[in-house]
């Protein structure tokens, strides 16, 4: 299993797909598509010089839920705002596409809607990927240590992530002319 797969994983798909009033299998597609596309825009950002504003939201979001009760679609719409800004609803309409090609759906409304919530869940999973790092690195570290380790670089966990063929795929093929370097 690739780490995209265990950040896809991670994600309550099955209380998605009720609150959305989809089936699971559609929520998964539209979130299979989606987590690539906002992992890398997340790297374009990275490289484009934005690395420590994503590692700090990445920090804000430490330890926080992933239950779907618990997710803050008001701060998901501002993830999603900072890691695509004015090229939204071209990602929104590029993902779709991908994901209408494997099932045959319209997906423009749903993954509008999957974005906000599967964002702060993302930036969990980035969180818990820092700290993971840290930990294997200096298994005697301090308290303050782990709020910075030094192990958890943002842009090779981000990288790892989008290390799968299917994540290079996405990324480069969907994503690679709408982001270009991303938001600053």
């Amino acid at each position: 299993m690739s780490d995209l797969d265990g950040l896809i994983n991670s994600i309550p798909i099955g209380d998605i797909a009720k609150k959305l009033g989809i089936d699971e299998s559609t929520a998964r597609a539209a979130i299979e598509v989606a987590v690539p596309a906002v992992v890398g825009g997340m790297q374009a950002n990275a490289k484009a010089g934005g690395a420590d504003s994503l590692k700090n939201a990445a920090q804000k979001h430490s330890g926080k839920s992933t239950k779907l009760a618990d997710i803050d679609e008001a701060d998901g719409k501002k993830i999603v705002k900072n890691v695509f800004g004015t090229n939204t609803d071209d990602v929104v309409k590029a993902v779709a596409a991908k994901a209408d090609e494997k099932e045959g759906v319209d997906f423009g409304a749903i993954v509008q809607q999957i974005l906000p919530i599967i964002a702060p869940i993302i930036l969990a999973y980035l969180a818990s990927q820092m700290g993971g790092s840290a930990k294997k690195e200096e298994p005697k570290a301090e308290e303050p240590k782990a709020e910075e380790p030094s192990g958890g670089d943002i842009g090779s966990i981000l990288g790892g992530l989008l290390g799968s063929k299917e994540g290079q795929d996405i990324v480069g093929g969907l994503l690679g002319g709408l982001l270009g370097g991303g938001r600053k």
